[in-house]
């Protein structure tokens, strides 16, 4: 079983900058299980952001974050985070971390592994 908990939510302003980081345990992230992030604000539907695949390690990112957000993640603590620069209004949502074991995940069913989630607030 893996266990993702995520840290570093908090409540900022427009153009401000916030790191999200994902502790995973049970399995070594990127080396046998697929990233991403996601976020869902209120009345809206799950969100994918950003991504990264098992073993390549290639990275992949929503449109409406490339450039802003970058995923990375360290193998030695077996964690993910999530660099958000140049926050938007928009970016307000709960964020999750998520793990898969295919390859290549296409959606957010093909996740099988939550966290709990970390609501950011971004305000103007």
């Amino acid at each position: 079983q893996v266990q993702l908990v995520e840290s570093g939510g908090g409540v900022v302003q427009v153009g401000d900058s916030l790191r999200l980081s994902c502790a995973a345990s049970g399995r070594t992230v990127t080396t046998n299980l697929s990233v991403a992030w996601f976020r869902q604000a209120p009345g809206k539907e799950r969100e994918f952001v950003a991504g990264i695949t098992k073993i390549v390690r290639g990275t992949y990112y929503d449109d409406s974050v490339k450039g802003r957000f970058t995923n990375s993640s360290d193998a030695a603590k077996n964690t993910v985070d999530l660099q958000m620069n140049s926050l938007k209004s928009e970016d307000t949502a709960v964020y999750y971390c998520a793990a898969g074991t295919k390859l290549v995940p296409l959606t957010h069913k093909d996740y099988e592994f939550w966290g709990q989630g970390t609501q950011v607030t971004v305000s103007s």
